[in-house]
């Protein structure tokens, strides 16, 4: 049975932000709402990803590197539609990438990687909305350990707050999308159906612009 998708919602919305900060729960629960096609991140398939923890300055390149093709991959199933196509929501943003290349990749191998990735990079569709999801580090530490994923145990505060500043100062710049900035500190989007409820709102009626989600600022 094909999904009843709804038509006043945009129609590819991708969920970004950090490691631990819940965009792969959140984007699920959009999909199923909304009745959208879903696109996720695929991190056990990528081979270089386990090593990459243990030694960083060593994996850095061939893990993004795999990443890079295989999610320009996956986008080419958006750019092969029409007015017809499905809706969908991804919880992986091409142009990040680039960001934990500058985090992790010295200047010689971040030169080759922009290269291959400004050839490959017009592939990918621009989203209707950008959904940013932010927590502190110490929250998304907290979640990273809940997760108990065995290789991701080995993030360090330091990487994470880089991380997090990164994307700070990515999305402070971004204007190509309407963008919907949460800051999901608190918000338990798999067991409170009450925050997710409140932000599925919110996520209706952006349209345009930089809109903000804090229901602490609320309270």
């Amino acid at each position: 049975m094909e999904k009843e998708v709804q038509l006043d919602v945009p129609r590819y919305i991708v969920v970004e932000g950090p490691i631990g900060v819940g965009k792969t729960t959140l984007t699920k629960k959009l999909a199923a709402s909304l009745g959208s096609e879903i696109m996720l991140e695929l991190p056990a398939e990528n081979p270089f990803l386990e090593r990459f923890y243990g030694a960083p300055r060593q994996y850095a390149l061939p893990t993004q590197l795999h990443f890079l093709f295989q999610r320009v991959k996956q986008l080419e199933t958006l750019n092969q539609g029409d007015m017809f196509r499905p809706a969908w929501i991804c919880d992986f943003f091409l142009e990040k990438d680039l960001l934990f290349a500058e985090l992790n990749l010295d200047v010689d191998e971040l030169e080759l990687y922009r290269n291959v990735f400004d050839s490959l990079s017009p592939k990918a569709p621009t989203p209707d909305l950008v959904v940013f999801l932010q927590a502190p580090v110490n929250v998304l530490l907290e979640r990273i350990r809940k997760r108990a994923i065995s290789f991701e145990q080995q993030v360090s505060y330091e990487y994470l707050e880089q991380l997090v500043d990164s994307y700070a100062s990515f999305f402070l710049r971004y204007n190509r999308s309407p963008l919907l900035m949460v800051n999901a500190e608190r918000l338990n989007f798999a067991d409170n159906k009450s925050d997710y409820e409140l932000l599925l709102d919110y996520i209706r009626k952006t349209r345009s612009g930089r809109q903000f989600f804090n229901p602490l600022a609320e309270q």
